[in-house]
């Protein structure tokens, strides 16, 4: 009894390590190799604000992505989305302020100050697409985020999204967020979005 037990319990874990493997495999095929298209809307997810209110590393990566865009004609205005974080500023505002220093007109940036997680932003975002007209968008975030974030979206109703990459290769010290991403993505997939 012990020794089938014992081999049921070693076949569930290699089933979950392939199921594993294969959702990893297709999060950083998916991600890497986003390609954004012509769009009405950029939207940059939020990332840490450090303690002197500039942004942090990663969160340069996503608005200097955006920044690409914008510039290369691919989006004609951006939401940038974030909430309060501890350091004490609204991540939105200095997202915005970024952009707006680097020549996006003040007009051409929208700010979620409600945007604490993907789901949020992404319900956010489809509220101020429609009170602007806009059907069309492209999600910036680094590669590991963006299979969730397009569900996410594509959830919320924003059917023409695609998405774009910070420009960085992948590295070990992604495993972390990769893995983080594994079980976000299945929580995100069971999420109740017809009630909001």
């Amino acid at each position: 009894m012990m020794g089938l037990m014992f081999r049921v319990f070693l076949a569930i874990v290699v089933v979950a390590l392939f199921w594993l493997s294969i959702h990893t495999a297709l999060t950083i095929l998916i991600g890497v190799n986003a390609q954004p298209r012509p769009s009405d809307v950029a939207i940059v997810l939020g990332n840490r604000v450090e303690r002197s209110g500039i942004p942090s590393g990663p969160l340069r990566l996503r608005l200097d992505q955006a920044l690409v865009l914008y510039r290369q004609g691919i989006v004609k205005t951006i939401i940038v989305s974030g909430g309060l974080g501890r350091e004490g500023y609204e991540e939105a505002d200095v997202m915005r302020d970024y952009l707006n220093q680097r020549g996006v007109p003040a007009e051409n940036i929208f700010t979620d100050r409600g945007g604490y997680d993907t789901y949020e932003t992404a319900r956010n975002a489809k509220r101020m697409m429609d009170a602007r007209g806009f059907s069309s968008a492209v999600i910036v975030s680094h590669y590991f985020h963006l299979p969730r974030a397009l569900v996410t979206f594509k959830r919320f109703g924003v059917a023409n999204v695609s998405a774009s990459a910070v420009q960085r290769a992948p590295s070990f010290r992604d495993t972390y967020n990769v893995l983080r991403e594994f079980a976000a993505f299945y929580f995100y997939l069971l999420r109740d979005y017809a009630a909001t």
